[in-house]
């Protein structure tokens, strides 16, 4: 145990793959502090007030293809708190709704017809694709065919990262496309067909308080086990000696500097780069410049009304609505009161747009006004009004990134006693089963004797670029 002490570690980020981390290594004694600059656990993937409702920063879910051992310890952590609901979602298309995941019979009573001719043709003709390299849109041109794609992912996929397909990497219909063939969208169909359905298709975890009682969760658990969580604590700091961090350096609650062996990051790449001190070289700083984010606006709208629709999520990819999900927290299993539900809009952005500042009841009234026009009208009256803004909600894949997000992996992985991993560490799009999974597999390369087992952390990162995800 003595030895363990010796090892101190400090993680940046307290969300679900900073606690998830924490937690794991301070049950195995390792003397661990957490750096948060937030007021709360959670991150992105947190929960707060609004109207003394609890909402999320967004729509979340627990997938069942978590990991069995985390997910164990999850169903340790919430207990009774951890709800299994069955996903109710639809999506609009050529003003028609379509349930959300597919199901066979729906979709075909309720897709549009020449949709469906389209998709048919599409199946059956050898086509000639029209884009050029290896691009987003040229994976799924060449995988689905013109008309899912024109109809659906391209003007989807411009909303939510604000550039056209053809300059989106192709990585990006990877790692966020699962059905990216024929074949593969025929088996997602198959799988919802009743009586053929996988374990925990068509269903999810979700917590009763809300998506943060996760990192709540864990919070606690690591904090039992010994951890320490400093909360408003942002990092100005990463002291390197020579080629090892030695500590990190925080203003606000935790005002100081926090002696290191190990450094576990979960900010973000670039940010984590900034910090550094001394500076990294220059080529690593300007690739730090180049990697993007995606913006989102959440627009919160409390409602007098028990419920607004019985669906958890609506999905809305014609370019003409801004939106591209809105959600009722209530339906994922939220204990509001039966007077209200809160519908949370997602508005992707930049920050440069006009948008980003505008002010609440514009926002607001953006969100009604886009209701309507897909056929959502509010009937009921608004209770309040409420907007959250994420700078870095998603990584943007334009071509060309990978080459900077190497240059900078590269740059942190030879420092010694820093680990960067989680969505924002290796500027994933992943879910939370998958940052816990990083979480859990970077404490195991931690070894008891205090030393990082890099070649078993290189053999995890290659699975780990295998994570598809899932909405």
């Amino acid at each position: 145990m003595s030895r363990l002490r010796d090892n101190p570690v400090v993680i940046l980020g307290a969300g679900p793959a900073g606690l998830g981390a924490a937690f794991q290594l301070a049950r195995r004694g390792f003397p661990v502090t957490v750096v948060e600059r937030s007021a709360a656990v959670g991150g992105n993937a947190g929960s707060f007030e609004i109207e003394g409702l609890r909402v999320d920063y967004g729509s979340h879910r627990l997938h069942p293809s978590c990991a069995p051992e985390i997910l164990a310890d999850i169903r340790a952590l919430l207990g009774e708190d951890l709800l299994e609901r069955r996903r109710h979602g639809r999506i609009r298309l050529r003003d028609r709704w379509i349930h959300f995941p597919l199901q066979p019979v729906d979709a075909v009573l309720h897709l549009p017809p020449a949709f469906l001719v389209g998709v048919l043709r599409d199946r059956f003709t050898p086509r000639n694709n029209s884009t050029v390299g290896d691009t987003f849109a040229s994976v799924l041109e060449r995988g689905l065919g013109p008309t899912i794609c024109r109809e659906f992912y391209f003007p989807y996929a411009e909303k939510i990262w604000g550039l056209p397909p053809t300059e989106i990497d192709a990585e990006q219909a990877r790692r966020r496309v699962g059905a990216r063939s024929f074949a593969k969208l025929l088996a997602k169909l198959r799988n919802a067909i009743p009586g053929l359905r996988p374990p925990g298709s068509g269903r999810f975890f979700y917590p009763r308080r809300g998506y943060g009682q996760i990192s709540e969760a864990y919070r606690q658990a690591a904090e039992q086990a010994g951890a320490r969580v400093l909360l408003q604590s942002p990092v100005q700091r990463i002291v390197i000696n020579g080629n090892r961090v030695a500590g990190v350096v925080c203003c606000g609650a935790g005002r100081g500097e926090i002696p290191a062996q190990h450094v576990f990051s979960t900010i973000p790449l670039p940010l984590l780069a900034r910090l550094a001190d001394p500076p990294p070289p220059s080529e690593v700083q300007e690739a730090a410049a180049a990697l993007r984010y995606r913006a989102m606006i959440l627009i919160y709208l409390v409602l007098e009304a028990d419920q607004f629709t019985e669906y958890d999520a609506h999905y809305f990819p014609e370019r003409e609505i801004p939106i591209t999900r809105l959600s009722e927290p209530k339906n994922y299993g939220l204990a509001h009161p039966p007077d209200r539900t809160v519908l949370c809009a997602e508005l992707p952005c930049s920050t440069e747009d006009a948008v980003w500042s505008a002010a609440d009841s514009e926002l607001a009234a953006l969100v009604q006004d886009a209701l309507g026009a897909a056929g959502l009208p509010l009937r009921v009256p608004i209770r309040a009004a409420a907007v959250r803004r994420l700078e870095q909600a998603y990584p943007v894949y334009m071509l060309g990134f990978r080459r900077h997000f190497d240059v900078l992996d590269a740059w942190a992985s030879q420092l010694e006693g820093l680990v960067s991993f989680g969505r924002q560490g290796l500027f994933a799009h992943d879910n939370t089963h998958h940052a816990l999974a990083m979480a859990y597999a970077a404490a195991d390369c931690l070894t008891a004797a205090g030393e990082f087992d890099r070649e078993r952390w290189a053999q995890h990162r290659l699975r780990f670029e295998e994570h598809v995800v899932e909405d």
